[in-house]
């Protein structure tokens, strides 16, 4: 199991668009991988699961992955992060 905290970096934090190419990521993986954000803990496979985090510009976030993949999911994740959700 890996943990790691991102923070978004999009002005507009995770909408619609980033929520969707945050779970088409995390769906590619057959690790789970979930995201903390105070007291909340949601699949990041599931775009409605992302939005309800309400994460805007500067929340950071807990990620978690665990399963036979998880560095290679992480790394994709937290460069998603990086980009600012962009492909």
């Amino acid at each position: 199991m890996i943990t790691k905290e991102l923070e978004v970096l999009n002005r507009a934090g995770i909408h619609a668009r980033p929520a969707s190419e945050i779970a088409k990521t995390a769906s590619s993986f057959s690790s789970d991988i979930f995201f903390e954000k105070e007291n909340m803990k949601i699949n990041a496979k599931s775009i409605m699961g992302v939005i309800t985090l309400g994460a805007t510009y500067r929340t950071k976030i807990l990620c978690t992955c665990s399963g036979p993949d998880e560095e290679e999911a992480m790394k994709a994740i937290a460069d998603l992060f990086l980009r600012r959700f962009e492909q």
